[in-house]
């Protein structure tokens, strides 16, 4: 089983100066949990939305919103986004991914190629997917 066979292939990145405001544009617009933040088109670094609504304040949008709270909309992706990065290879296999799931307790694992450039993202529920799909086929 390998990485290709269940990653997303569509990558959707922020640079690491995009404000919060962008970055709330594209998790609305998108529907994706994480993105990717790069530099140079290299992989520096991972945001997810719940790093983002951490930062940002619990009143935008609601009738106590104020001007502070707008502000934190203004805080830079590189103020709030991981940068300990675990990846993983497009060689590898899920047997790995599962392995490094389970070991560092994250939710996404890039997917670089030999640039450190992303090619793909591996969510847990991409393999919860593919292994429903395989249970399904044997019925």
């Amino acid at each position: 089983m390998s990485i290709p066979s269940v990653m997303t292939r569509r990558v959707v990145t922020v640079q690491m100066d995009d404000s919060l405001a962008v970055v709330r544009e594209i998790f609305e617009a998108s529907g994706f949990h994480h993105l990717l933040v790069v530099e140079d088109e290299k992989l520096v670094g991972v945001l997810s939305d719940r790093d983002y609504l951490k930062a940002i304040s619990p009143f935008i949008d609601s009738i106590s919103e104020r001007i502070r709270d707008r502000a934190t909309l203004d805080r830079k992706v590189h103020q709030i986004m991981s940068r300990d990065l675990i990846t993983l290879k497009i060689t590898d296999t899920m047997v790995r991914a599962i392995g490094l799931f389970n070991q560092h307790k994250i939710s996404c694992l890039p997917v670089i190629d030999e640039f450190d450039k992303p090619v793909g993202i591996v969510s847990w529920r991409d393999i919860f997917r593919y292994f429903g799909a395989s249970v399904e086929k044997r019925r």
